[in-house]
C-alpha cells in the first residue's frame, strides 16, 4: 500500500529530480516544463499520459501553448507519495527525449 512521505523523504526524494519544489499551501510537488512549441509540449503529455495510466496514477497539469505545469499530489494518501516522485522522474525522462526532437 501507498504512504504518505514525511517531509524528510519529500526533501530527499527531491534532490533526485531536476526542477521540482514542494507546491505552495499544498502538499504536492510541482515543476514547470517549457518546450520549444505546442507541439512538443502535446507530446509530452501524451507520452506522460500513457505512463500515468499505467500507475494508475493521474497529474494535475495546466497546458498553455509550449508550457505545461504539474502537480503531483496522491490523494488516496493525502500528500506526496513514493508514486509523486516515481512520476515526476518518468516526466522528466520522457520531457528530455521530447526536448531531443519528436
Amino acid at each position: 500500500m501507498t504512504q504518505k512521505l514525511t517531509d524528510a523523504e519529500i526533501a530527499e526524494g527531491l534532490k533526485e529530480l531536476d526542477g521540482w519544489t514542494r507546491a505552495e499551501g499544498r502538499d504536492a510537488i510541482f515543476k514547470k516544463f517549457k518546450f520549444v512549441d505546442f507541439r512538443h509540449a502535446w507530446t509530452f503529455m501524451e507520452d506522460v499520459a500513457v505512463e500515468a495510466d499505467e500507475m494508475s496514477h493521474h497529474p494535475e497539469w495546466l497546458n498553455v501553448y509550449n508550457r505545461v505545469e504539474v502537480t503531483l499530489t496522491t490523494h488516496d494518501v493525502g500528500g506526496v507519495s513514493e508514486l509523486d516522485l516515481d512520476l515526476a522522474a518518468i516526466m522528466d525522462e520522457i520531457a528530455a527525449e521530447v526536448a531531443k526532437g519528436i
